[in-house]
């Protein structure tokens, strides 16, 4: 699988010249929180964990920031579920 690359407000893997999966977020205004508000991942990346591991490179930068997330996006509020490590950061 390629790398996580970080954008303007979003985390990608890309591979031939487009993206492969992405995640994107804003920070809320008012909290600063870390609002997910979309995941993708290609067919070529489906099953290999890609979209978790775009949640996981939010999560990490949520703990750096000392922020808290927002998963308004369902495969992230899905992910955050199923990852009780992840469950001290939902605001």
């Amino acid at each position: 699988m390629e790398q996580i690359a970080k954008g303007e407000g979003r985390f990608y893997i890309a591979g031939d010249g487009k993206d492969l999966a992405e995640i994107t977020y804003r920070t809320d205004k008012t909290t600063g929180d870390l609002v997910i508000d979309h995941t993708f991942v290609s067919e070529d990346l489906r099953g290999q964990g890609a979209g978790e591991k775009l949640v996981r490179a939010v999560v990490d930068l949520a703990r750096e920031q000392k922020v808290r997330i927002v998963p308004e996006c369902p495969y992230a509020a899905h992910q955050f579920e199923k990852h009780e490590e992840y469950r001290d950061l939902l605001t």
